[in-house]
């Protein structure tokens, strides 16, 4: 059985004559194919082709089928519809999302200029609407995530799964799709350290992980594990009740990384943990070494070992160093597939 990337889902149609080689199916296509070949990840691609249908769709509803046919004055209206624009449930598009939609614009009519494709490029100078800064959403307290991580019943091999599945978030705060792609080779017991393999941007990351999430990984392993690989074994560290690797939702990735920081730890070294070449509320930090995320992981996470930890700096900049990195994980949620729907 082949390993598929998790997350992925079947191409968003574009809508349009598909027959008509300068119309906008057959254009987009040729801009995702063209993303392909630069080293874009398929969600990446993905996200644009849907930003890239909602334009095509209000377009189609004006009779403009073409990319060559659209101006500056027609991107400014439907920029001016995203602003308007209300969901099912009355709510607005968030500015976030607004800006989403735009950027998939900016980039295929820049691509499409470039192609000559179009004459020039209407999408120019269009301007993205100024991101809204949202009070980040509650984390869990040390408490409430010690109550979660016992839900599972552990008396069968999916209860021992999900225990493993859970201690693996708590400890490591690693993306739904990072955990997913996991393979059983990619977590080493002796040196207590998890292998990210292509991570967002591409990147592979080594990791700290502790003791607590080991053991049930352990456990997983020996005990649950065999019972759930059914006929050709890829290597998926994560098995479903049917043997296949699947994909979860992101649960403990906020929770991991505001404990640590309460727990004292530097946001540098949250920072290299996530996987995050940038936060926006901070400056550019230098890559640390496994062996110093090891010693501030153990140091600050309350489930690194035996002994709860206690907040070392209750100070008003260890609030504003949480409410940033939330900020920045709130931004990074919104690139997940739907985000902007």
């Amino acid at each position: 059985m082949t390993r598929r990337p998790a997350g992925q889902r079947a191409p968003q149609q574009i809508p349009g004559d598909r027959a008509d080689l300068a119309g906008f199916p057959r254009l987009v296509e040729e801009f995702c194919e063209d993303m392909a070949a630069r080293g874009y990840s398929p969600r990446t691609i993905g996200n644009r082709r849907a930003m890239l249908s909602f334009l095509a769709a209000w377009l189609g509803e004006r009779g403009i089928t073409r990319p060559a046919d659209v101006t500056r004055p027609v991107l400014e209206s439907y920029q001016r519809h995203l602003f308007r624009y209300r969901k099912k449930n009355g709510g607005p598009l968030s500015f976030r999302s607004q800006s989403q939609r735009l950027l998939a614009v900016r980039a295929f009519f820049k691509w499409a200029a470039r192609q000559r494709h179009v004459l020039h490029n209407p999408a120019s100078e269009i301007e993205l609407p100024k991101a809204e800064r949202r009070l980040p959403r509650p984390s869990l307290t040390a408490a409430e995530a010690e109550l979660v991580l016992a839900q599972p019943d552990v008396s069968g091999p999916l209860g021992v799964r999900d225990r493993a599945i859970l201690e693996v978030f708590y400890s490591t705060g690693i993306r739904r799709s990072e955990l997913a792609n996991l393979a059983v080779t990619d977590i080493d017991h002796d040196r207590q350290t998890l292998l990210v393999r292509q991570g967002k941007g591409r990147q592979d990351r080594m990791i700290p992980i502790g003791q607590r999430a080991l053991a049930w990984t352990g456990k997983y392993l020996a005990e649950a594990r065999p019972k759930l690989a059914l006929g050709d074994d890829d290597g998926s560290l994560f098995l479903t009740a049917e043997g296949e690797p699947f994909s979860l939702d992101r649960l403990f990735r906020h929770t991991m990384a505001t404990l640590m920081l309460e727990g004292g730890a530097d946001i540098r070294y949250i920072q290299a943990m996530l996987g995050h070449a940038r936060l926006d509320t901070t400056q550019i930090y230098a890559q640390v070494s496994v062996r110093a995320l090891q010693a501030i992981h153990a140091a600050t996470h309350p489930a690194a070992g035996n002994q709860p930890h206690h907040d070392r700096d209750g100070g008003e900049a260890r609030r504003i160093a949480v409410t940033e990195l939330l900020a920045a994980l709130d931004e990074e949620a919104a690139d997940e597939p739907g985000a902007a729907s």
